[in-house]
């Protein structure tokens, strides 16, 4: 590769970038991401956030959306608010879990369209 062939090459996904990638990762926080990644490797965690994603819920109602018993729906959220992926909030006697934040819901929506778009030919 000489000089005029450097000036071509653009970085990988620089079309794409919202915000440009600085650096690489280090080590700690590479090893964050796979722990936050690996939560969301249980399909049962993805319909939660499915659920979450459509409006706040209850337990209860949560445990029906997803058809799961309701303690290990609570079991689930606990993880995931851990992971600081969902939220919840007391109203009088009721609890209500939702996504904790749009990066959490723009999480799911891109994987979600990332993965109904067809195959590459």
């Amino acid at each position: 590769m000489n000089d005029s062939d450097v000036e071509r090459v653009k970085p990988c996904c620089e079309e794409f970038a919202v915000w440009p990638i600085q650096q690489l990762l280090s080590r700690e926080k590479a090893q964050r991401m796979a722990e936050f990644f690996g939560v969301l490797g249980d399909p049962n965690r993805w319909r939660i956030l499915s659920a979450l994603a459509l409006q706040s819920m209850r337990v209860r109602d949560l445990a029906a959306a997803v058809e799961m018993s309701e303690s290990a729906v609570s079991h689930q959220l606990r993880i995931l608010r851990t992971m600081r992926l969902v939220r919840y909030e007391k109203q009088g006697r009721n609890v209500f879990y939702s996504l904790k934040d749009a990066h959490i819901y723009n999480l799911y929506r891109e994987a979600s369209e990332h993965l109904d778009e067809p195959p590459d030919a």
